[in-house]
């Protein structure tokens, strides 16, 4: 039987191991679902935006419009579609 390592033996995992770095990897590719927006239905609150994990909705700053969504760090997890208030996004599956 192997003995466990404590914390400070362990090697440090994944390939995010510096502090801003993170956005030179594409992280959404496992995603199942993905965010859509209907522009018609959107108020732009940017409740999606204040919520997102991920930081993947896109928004002009000087128009204070969400734009859309940046499926390269997207993870489909669907935070975005259950708190916005119009109900203006729908998570389709992923083709």
């Amino acid at each position: 039987m192997s003995k466990l390592k404590g914390w400070k033996e362990l090697t440090p995992g994944g390939i995010i191991t510096e502090a801003g770095n993170a956005r030179e990897y594409k992280t959404g590719d496992w995603r199942t679902e993905r965010p859509q927006v209907n522009k018609e239905k959107c108020i732009n609150c940017l409740f999606c935006w204040a919520y997102c994990p991920d930081a993947s909705v896109i928004v002009d700053a000087d128009k204070g419009v969400m734009v859309g969504f940046d499926y390269d760090h997207c993870k489909g997890c669907g935070i975005c579609a259950s708190t916005c208030p119009a109900k203006a996004i729908d998570m389709i599956p992923e083709r």
